[in-house]
């Protein structure tokens, strides 16, 4: 079963250049491997704990991954769990919500 959201972990910087443009087009990881990488709600400590190590002040957007519809793909990493990607531009209105993580 997959969930109906997802997370994202943005730099500070990362989403004011998300609310000013209002689309997210990736962090320099998504851009190099062609797609927006999330986390589910059980896979986000240990991204975190991997990508963003030693890092503060991290914003985490939850997405709605239904109004994104067809451009969301499970598709198996770290461990052989599957994990969403967004092959598409990430707009703002499918965050539902957001935490500062210090």
């Amino acid at each position: 079963m997959t969930a109906a959201t997802a997370f994202k972990v943005l730099t500070q910087q990362q989403w004011a250049d998300f609310e000013r443009e209002r689309v997210f087009r990736g962090a320099p990881v998504d851009i190099a491997d062609g797609y927006i990488h999330l986390s589910t709600a059980e896979q986000l400590e240990a991204t975190i704990a991997k990508h963003f190590a030693g890092q503060s002040c991290l914003m985490i957007a939850e997405v709605d991954l239904i109004q994104l519809g067809d451009v969301v793909r499970w598709e198996e990493a770290r461990g052989g769990e599957l994990f969403p990607h967004i092959y598409a531009e990430l707009p703002i209105h499918a965050v539902v919500s957001l935490q500062k993580r210090d």
